[in-house]
């Protein structure tokens, strides 16, 4: 059942897809025509031919022109009055029914001239003006289906096979839709791992570039988690699948990016409305010009003229597409920087943030301990005190053992592999090392036992926030490691770059406040709240909120999801977690906090480009329709249909080529 849902949920997704490709070629293909059309009526038009005095006539020319303009009125117009048909059955006029309405005026009047009526026809200007509608629509159209195409391409990622491991061991073949959970999967150097996994056995590097926009091949062992998409690029790897191809990491980025070009935006609301109120402005102007220019002693063609001129300047075209150009544009952008927007409406408030909150141990910090200090005691060297350490860790599999070992690696240095290893409960290790027992032990068990160490070198690396060993050789102390949680190298960046756009940096921890205090400083942090359980930290951002403060938070999406949902921002770091996409406003694929200045200075670009192109689209508005209606007539200054139609179609060229100038700061 549900592999018939995920099936017709593709095919409706293909279909949509195909339609819209198909509308795209529909308009090239009718402006083409109509553009063919509308060069004899152009070069038989009275008009044109006094502008640029020659002559070209024959019996029964307006004939022709009335054929070839009733082509162009039913084959090129013929989308927008369906448009506008729609547009008026859902009694929400705008851009469809005001084009179609021009039209059908400049049509049917100029037609009514050829039929007896006493004026001049308009068919040039109807050619000329559906020709030019044509092509603004295709190119809108295009425009948007860019920033779509660009994560569609996302889906080709994946490989299409896979080969699968049975129970018995043998391998086969097979599409990477039959892969279920649980399957193990044989991914050879070279080839495209097929799905989400686990390595259960080989290892490798994987290069996740495409997806993550790390450059750096990342190394995979077992346990390690896969993404589908990515490189295998140097050993054989052994995947066990943990999620199918509709519920994995690319498929998952692909379906928030489809979701966030569907959400409207505040603006773009704002900007339907618009469009919606020039509409009635538009054909009051068209009716109240009419009336004026007849009242004033003008004749029916002139009145005629004026009217169309004033319904074909104020189509709202490049209202239109104000707002549309510059989502797709902000959306593409976003993406390509690895910021998945999941709720447009968030991301535009994200301008009026004044305070970011950051969740410390995965966000600011790597999660990882590290080596920063080694204090010997005694004759014993610095690399001789971190080899017994890490031999005597290398059988542990605590986070501070891991960065023991780690710190070793770093440094080249022989471990020793021991001969007896056993625990202390709730105190360390112990290990025999050729034949000598030595320890690794809390500060507790120092003064447990009343052993003497650097009590002043202690306090100095405790009171910084970082987690001390003690080595011990049988009873005798022979010096202390300390280690931390790494800071990444990018936190320090984010807060500064946060400090220059004027916001605040505060961290939000469950830690204890010594260890908080001592990253805070490291990283230039303004303001910590330590200690904090997991439920308690949408309370604290509450708190901030209460106090008129525009909070974002940003954390790893697991313990931090009321606090994110909470937030006016939510920010996930680290898109691979389930509860990260249902909360939060914003997902960030890399872990690298400085995405989280992009979003706030990308909204800031976003919103000023649609300010400027809603300023342009209405503004011109507002100067054209009374040039359009006359008001310079008496001082000889009057505006033909045409010229009313390459201004339009030049505000909408400018719109959409300001929304093209929106560049992220990265980019």
């Amino acid at each position: 059942m549900q592999e018939q849902h995920n099936h017709h949920e593709d095919h409706r997704s293909h279909s949509h897809e195909h339609h819209h490709e198909h509308m795209i070629a529909d308009f090239k293909k009718r402006f083409y025509v109509s553009l063919v059309l509308a060069v004899p009526i152009i070069l038989l038009s009275d008009m044109i031919q006094s502008f640029f005095n020659y002559n070209l006539s024959f019996a029964g020319d307006n004939w022709v022109e009335l054929v070839l303009a009733s082509l162009i009125f039913f084959y090129g117009g013929w989308p927008f009055l369906t448009g506008a048909i729609d547009e008026l059955k859902q009694k929400s006029p705008g851009m469809m029914t005001l084009i179609g309405f021009a039209i059908t005026v400049a049509y049917v009047y100029s037609a009514a001239t050829v039929l007896g009526l006493e004026g001049h026809d308009l068919f040039w200007e109807l050619a000329t003006l559906i020709a030019i509608m044509l092509l603004g629509h295709w190119v809108e159209m295009k425009s948007v289906s860019k920033a779509s195409d660009s994560m569609e391409s996302l889906v080709e990622l994946m490989p299409q096979e896979a080969t699968k491991i049975d129970q018995a061991g043998n391998t086969e073949i097979v599409h990477v839709s039959e892969l279920q959970k649980g399957d193990h999967v044989l991914i050879k150097p070279g080839e495209k791992i097929p799905a989400d996994g686990m390595v259960i056995d080989g290892k490798s590097s994987i290069d996740e570039s495409m997806l993550t926009g790390e450059s750096i091949p990342v190394e995979k062992q077992v346990k390690d988690e896969t993404i589908g998409g990515s490189i295998n690029t140097s050993g054989s790897l052994t995947i066990e699948v943990s999620k199918t191809s509709e519920e994995g990491y690319l498929s998952q980025v692909v379906q928030l990016v489809k979701e966030a070009q569907e959400s409207k935006s505040k603006t773009q609301m704002f900007s339907d409305r618009a469009a919606k109120l020039l509409f009635y402005v538009a054909v009051s102007a068209g009716i109240i010009t009419f009336v004026v220019w007849i009242a004033l002693g003008y004749g029916l063609e002139e009145a005629m003229t004026r009217m169309v001129t004033v319904l074909v300047i104020s189509c709202p075209h490049a209202l239109g597409l104000a707002i549309p150009l510059v989502v797709a544009r902000s959306t593409y952008l976003s993406a390509q920087n690895g910021l998945f927007i999941r709720n447009r409406a968030s991301f535009e408030d994200a301008r009026k943030i004044d305070t970011v909150v950051f969740d410390k141990t995965g966000t600011l910090t790597k999660g990882e301990f590290a080596v920063t200090d080694i204090v010997p005691n005694g004759n014993i060297s610095e690399n001789k005190l971190l080899q017994k350490a890490a031999s005597i860790e290398s059988q542990s599999e605590h986070p501070i053992a891991a960065g023991i070992m780690t710190s070793a690696k770093k440094q080249n240095i022989d471990l020793k592999q021991p001969e007896t290893f056993d625990s202390i409960t709730g105190a360390g290790i112990k290990a025999k090392l050729e034949d000598t027992w030595y320890l690794a032990v809390s500060p507790g068990y120092m003064d447990k036992n009343n052993l003497s160490y650097d009590k002043d070198a202690f306090d100095k690396l405790s009171e910084a926030g970082k987690t001390v060993i003690f080595v011990l050789e049988g009873e005798q102390y022979i010096g202390m490691i300390a280690l931390a949680d790494q800071v990444k190298d990018s936190s320090k960046e984010a807060v500064r770059r946060l400090h220059e756009l004027g916001i605040e940096a505060q961290m939000l921890t469950g830690d204890n406040q010594t260890v908080a205090n001592g990253v805070a400083k490291e990283i230039g942090i303004d303001h910590v709240i330590a200690e904090v359980l997991p439920d308690q930290k949408a309370d604290q951002i509450k708190q901030l909120q209460a106090n008129k403060k525009r909070t974002a938070m940003t954390g790893d999406g697991i313990n931090d999801s009321p606090a994110l949902a909470t937030a006016d921002l939510g920010v996930a770091v680290g898109a691979g977690t389930d509860v990260a996409m249902e909360t939060a406003d914003v997902v960030l694929v890399n872990s690298n906090p400085v995405d989280v200045v992009s979003i706030m200075e990308l909204s800031r670009l976003t919103y000023r480009k649609m300010i400027q192109n809603l300023w342009w689209a209405a503004g011109y508005n507002i100067i054209a329709i009374p040039l359009a209606a006359g008001i310079l007539a008496p001082w000889g200054i009057v505006m033909d249909p045409a010229v009313g139609a390459v201004l339009m179609s030049l505000s909408t060229i400018i719109v959409a080529f300001n929304a093209r100038l929106l560049k992220s700061k990265r980019s």
